[in-house]
């Protein structure tokens, strides 16, 4: 039962990092902005450049907002996957505790 168990909190871990990294590519693309943001025609050196950059912006904006509500989401999912495995796994030793326990006293 040790190596299951073994298992059991190595998996746990490794969804507990899932979950820690798409949150954190959830920060990441919630605080990524234009990337000609502040700059103008004389560091571009072309209005079209900066037209570009500014229609970037306005469909990056839409995008972002749609893919971190996604992300967050799934990252949510994932994270309550672990405690709810982890929650599982304390009641079934808490079960097989009890079982144990009572075995013994009807010896």
């Amino acid at each position: 039962m040790g190596g299951n168990t073994d298992q059991m909190r190595a998996d746990l871990e490794r969804i507990r990092e899932c979950a820690d990294a798409i949150l954190g590519i959830h920060d990441t693309f919630a605080n990524s902005a234009n990337p000609a943001e502040g700059y103008g025609k004389s560091e571009l050196g072309a209005t079209t450049l900066l037209d570009a950059f500014d229609d970037f912006e306005d469909n990056w904006s839409i995008r972002r907002g749609k893919l971190t509500d996604e992300l967050k989401a799934l990252g949510d999912i994932v994270a309550g996957a672990a405690e709810m495995y982890e929650g599982i796994d304390r009641e079934l030793a808490q079960a097989l505790r009890d079982n144990d326990a009572a075995r013994e006293g009807a010896s």
